[in-house]
């Protein structure tokens, strides 16, 4: 098969399309024959050396793909209601850039009905991501606020249209009034620019004082002690990433008279009984909200697979909005 292989830690220019053998599926496990693969920002870290795989997953980049059943563990396939030739995109530790894929029968969902195998591609990594911090563990209800820091990334489209599909409101941190139209567009409520306005006052002033209930937040670094000075009594901030880095000085008085919750979560290592527990509630909760057409696609470009460098560069100049992905139809 083909497959993107990173040749060796560095630029985008060391993805290079190589051939590797097909990966056999085991026990409890399936062979997808990839339409379609999502990119993400731990596929950039992967590739800079910066994400270590884990113990016995693929070194060839990608968690998320969608394509068909082609080959699998016939039981796990059963009590999953899953049959060979089913359509479906599947949450994986690696591999996920080649044309055969192989993924944990139970990290695995049905393309939604109405939506392609190319749009499916990009669902698993980012509603895996939300679903577990933005509502497992920010515990967001209905009738509150979200404050979402970089809303027109692959986790900031979904994030709200999740939230908002649930009845919360959305705030969300952009780059440029592009993103912040693109943003209202989907349903947030306000879009703040955090290069002309201080976020915080923003918070401040839309809430009329009172705080967000639950931030989702991918920067850390510096904005953790501003984001406790955002959140409403009780509230949860979630962090997912450290792209600001990975230190942070808070006032810790605020936490302890406000009784926040400072928590935070990577998914990639967690054990499959953790995301096969994400995937039913997604499947139950989630995937009637998108077979509804209350939650779309936003894909801002697809790839041909061979031009993975592409995407990555694409990604890493942050001007995208939505999701990138790569497509294996034959050229």
């Amino acid at each position: 098969m083909q497959a993107v292989e990173i040749t060796t830690p560095g630029a985008p220019e060391v993805l290079k399309l190589v051939q590797r053998e097909r990966p056999v599926p085991g026990a409890g496990e399936l062979l997808i024959r990839v339409s379609a693969s999502g990119v993400n920002r731990p596929d950039v870290l992967q590739r800079t050396g910066n994400y270590p795989v884990p113990p016995g997953a693929s070194d060839i980049p990608g968690l998320e793909v969608a394509g068909v059943i082609v080959e699998g563990d016939a039981a796990a396939l059963a009590a999953e209601g899953l049959h060979l030739g089913d359509s479906v995109c599947a949450l994986v530790a690696g591999g996920g850039y080649a044309e055969y894929c192989v993924a944990p029968v139970a990290q695995c969902l049905p393309v939604p009905k109405g939506w392609t195998e190319l749009e499916a591609a990009g669902l698993p990594e980012t509603f895996f991501t939300v679903w577990s911090n933005v509502f497992e563990r920010g515990q967001l209800q209905p009738g509150e606020t979200l404050l979402v820091q970089g809303g027109s990334s692959g986790i900031g489209v979904t994030a709200i249209q999740l939230a908002k599909a649930r009845g919360a409101q959305v705030i969300v941190t952009v780059g440029s009034a592009d993103k912040a139209q693109a943003c209202l567009a989907l349903g947030a409520d306000h879009a703040i620019d955090y290069k002309s306005q201080d976020f915080v006052a923003e918070v401040a002033r839309i809430t009329g004082g009172r705080g967000v209930d639950v931030i989702l937040d991918m920067v850390a670094g510096s904005y953790v002690a501003r984001e406790i000075d955002c959140l409403a009594e009780d509230g949860r901030l979630v962090i997912i990433a450290v792209q600001g880095g990975a230190k942070a000085e808070i006032n810790a008085g605020k936490v302890l008279r406000r009784r926040l919750t400072v928590t935070g979560s990577t998914l990639r290592p967690r054990p499959l009984a953790f995301k096969a527990a994400i995937a039913r509630s997604l499947r139950h909760v989630v995937w009637p909200l998108i077979e509804s057409g209350q939650i779309k696609p936003v894909i801002h470009q697809v790839f041909p697979a061979a031009q993975a460098a592409q995407a990555h560069t694409l990604m890493e100049s942050n001007q995208h909005i939505g999701k990138l992905l790569l497509d294996w139809a034959p050229a």
